[in-house]
């Protein structure tokens, strides 16, 4: 790979996952990685986030982790594959949960169902607050492309 091929980068934006709260793409390509922004469990067109319910005043009534983790989850895929990588090449995971205490135990073993065959190195911390009203939120990495030399 040449010096300006390791200095360039190219922006993705996926067409299913949902947009952005913010000025950033869904993923950057650098080299032969692929590193997604965080990535929540809304859905594209829509400020609902699945398994929440809010009050009037916009504050978390209750929510379900495990719809929220199967949205995210989803969510991950497509802007992998959109981004031209797959599930099967993600090599790190960040997760942020809001409560661990309630809900790592749900989430722990819906990450089980989807991860596998493909065990990915994981960080999982606890925050005080995300900035839209969801429950978890991932940041990943995955390999893209057949070019694994440096």
């Amino acid at each position: 790979m040449s010096n300006d091929n390791q200095n360039s980068s190219e922006r993705f934006d996926s067409k299913k996952a949902p947009e952005p709260v913010g000025l950033y793409p869904h993923a950057r390509r650098v080299g032969n990685l692929l590193f997604l922004s965080g990535v929540g469990p809304r859905q594209r067109g829509s400020k609902d986030i699945p398994g929440v319910t809010l009050d009037e005043h916009g504050n978390i009534v209750e929510y379900d982790i495990e719809a929220q983790c199967r949205s995210v989850f989803d969510n991950v895929r497509w802007i992998l594959e959109e981004s031209g990588s797959s599930w099967e090449n993600l090599v790190d995971v960040q997760v942020f949960l809001t409560n661990m205490k309630a809900d790592f135990k749900k989430y722990n073993k819906i990450y089980a169902e989807y991860f596998n065959t493909n065990q990915p190195c994981r960080t999982t911390v606890e925050i005080n607050a995300l900035p839209t009203p969801i429950a978890i939120e991932l940041k990943c990495i995955a390999t893209i492309g057949n070019d694994y030399s440096y």
